[in-house]
């Protein structure tokens, strides 16, 4: 009994001690995470030496090298066949499209007039393109959804024809979370699943109508961002099997479309309902575009923390390197210097790696640190990842991304853009009890932002991917001041050469953010469960 007793007693002793240094050892790995190098990364990343950080220029050169050697001097692994650079094939293409969009039928000709009342572009390598009399057909939201029991498109037949649909999903503006998702946008709401839709059922051209609210975003977004090159993944096929003309029309524009057809714009509401059916509009649409391209290269930098246990299951975090470079000079200053879009969030990359670096006991599974090229131009470095992953995307246990961390200091919440997604909102919450914060569901859900940055590219591949940061309820200030800088920074910074470092940057919420998504990472990298989709995602069923 005595000699039980005593090795009882030494069990217990072990089992504390245990405790105590894998507590001590975590506590250790958050102290590393510091405001000040915080600072100094993000001064770095979004310097004028960086020159705007643009894909396949110098800007790129001087940014992926600085990236290999923070992760050279974290400690990190090169990722890809003993290099840390993945690359990635980019086709920039330039498209000159007509003045005008011409209309005809119904025994009238009216025209609309480019950048101001429609936009045009084309993703296929053909240097002109001829859009010649195409009937126009009104298909509603142009979706087809089969979990919602939704096919805009049922028994049409819209080959070589232009298709007008509009923007979002028919459960926007009806706070019924049933349909749909009520104002959270689904994927089928987004602009690029219309055109891939579209071009699916073999449309000629297709036209989005805009709405500034449901789109998330004004008009001068649409009409800005025609007017410079696009990049794309480089393509085998060259994007034939695209259609030849993808673009929107203003909402006024549209409303001259449907009066000359002699439609009322009542159809836009009727488009909500479940047996609204595709409507001819009796009109044809002409117009030309030139086109010029040229291929290139730009890189992904991975460095990987090798798991112990499982090193062939991962964990990855994301964070993109691109901006947009040099560009039209504003008040004498021309550098797209990018650092809150996207220096902040490689800063929060970089403290978290060595977060993890700095573990006596490293994660049973592996830890990737992927800081993706070319978001800026769609996701283009994140989805060419997930098509060529360096570990297999069914053995990818989850995604942290994270993007725009704002500089205001720090933050009761936890906003979770796209939450009730995935299991990994049940992750946040509990490392969240700790910090003293609570999770907050994005407030503008209907803009679809869970489709806009590079996590979007993991879930479309089945992965559940988080995209959650300290946003809207200042510690200091409150709800309604967070929400005013956050404004401010999206109406005078965003895509701006004004987004700059300053000296008044308070980055203790981007350390606080640091420290909870390691812990986040942490409690994933040491398990041998995967999380799962939510029933109610899209993506429950990729996985």
């Amino acid at each position: 009994m005595k000699t039980f007793l005593i090795f009882s007693l030494f069990g217990i002793l072990v089992f504390f001690s245990s405790c105590k240094n894998s507590t001590s050892d975590l506590d250790h790995a958050l102290s590393t995470i510091s405001v000040d190098e915080l600072v100094n990364q993000s001064k770095i990343l979004g310097s004028d030496a960086f020159m705007g950080r643009k894909p396949c220029t110098e800007g790129e050169t001087i940014t992926i090298n600085y990236l290999e050697s923070e992760y050279k001097r974290i400690g990190l692994e090169p990722a890809v066949n003993g290099s840390y650079f993945q690359e990635v094939p980019l086709m920039e293409i330039l498209n000159t499209p007509d003045k005008k969009l011409k209309i005809e039928g119904n025994g009238k000709v009216f025209d609309f007039d480019l950048l101001t009342e429609f936009a045009a572009f084309s993703m296929r390598a053909q240097e002109d393109i001829k859009l010649d009399k195409s009937d126009i057909v009104f298909v509603g939201y142009g979706i087809i959804a089969p979990e919602y029991n939704w096919n805009d498109y049922e028994g049409l037949d819209v080959k070589g024809k232009t298709v007008v649909v509009l923007v979002n999903d028919p459960g926007f503006g009806t706070e019924n979370e049933a349909f749909f998702k009520g104002n959270s946008m689904t994927y089928y709401g987004r602009w690029t699943y219309k055109y891939e839709e579209a071009a699916r059922q073999g449309a000629e051209a297709c036209f989005i109508i805009h709405d500034t609210k449901p789109a998330g975003y004004g008009w001068g977004v649409v009409s800005n961002g025609n007017e410079a090159p696009r990049l794309f993944l480089a393509d085998e096929n060259k994007y034939a099997d695209r259609c030849a003309i993808q673009g929107w029309l203003s909402q006024d524009a549209a409303k001259v479309l449907f009066n000359q057809a002699g439609l009322s714009t009542d159809l836009w509401k009727s488009a909500a309902e479940p047996d609204f059916k595709a409507v001819p509009m009796h009109l044809k649409a002409s117009m030309e575009m030139k086109n010029s391209w040229r291929f290139d290269t730009s890189h992904n930098v991975l460095g990987v923390l090798r798991g112990t246990v499982r090193p062939e299951e991962v964990i990855v975090y994301s964070a993109h390197w691109d901006h947009f470079g040099i560009g039209r000079k504003v008040d004498g200053d021309s550098i797209y210097n990018g650092a809150v879009d996207n220096g902040t969030s490689l800063a929060w990359m970089l403290e978290i790696a060595e977060a993890f670096q700095s573990l006596e006991k490293k994660p049973e599974r592996s830890v990737l640190f992927l800081a993706t090229t070319a978001e800026e131009s769609g996701l283009l470095g994140a989805s060419y990842y997930v098509q060529h992953p360096v570990f297999g995307i069914e053995k990818t246990v989850a995604n942290i991304n994270n993007d725009l961390m704002l500089p205001y200091g720090r933050m009761k919440d936890v906003m979770i853009t796209g939450y009730g997604q995935s299991e990994l909102d049940n992750y946040v919450a509990k490392v969240a009890q700790k910090y003293d914060r609570y999770l907050f569901p994005d407030p503008n859900p209907h803009t679809g932002m869970y489709f806009r940055a590079d996590h979007f590219a993991f879930a479309k591949a089945g992965v559940p991917a988080l995209f959650a940061r300290g946003n809207c309820d200042s510690r200091e200030h409150g709800k309604a001041w967070a929400l005013e800088k956050e404004a401010d920074y999206l109406a005078n910074n965003y895509h701006k050469v004004t987004d700059e470092y300053e000296e008044w940057w308070d980055l203790n919420g981007v350390a606080d953010d640091a420290k909870l998504l390691f812990e986040v990472g942490y409690l994933l990298s040491n398990e041998s469960s995967f999380p799962k989709w939510a029933e109610q995602s899209e993506f429950k069923d990729l996985r």
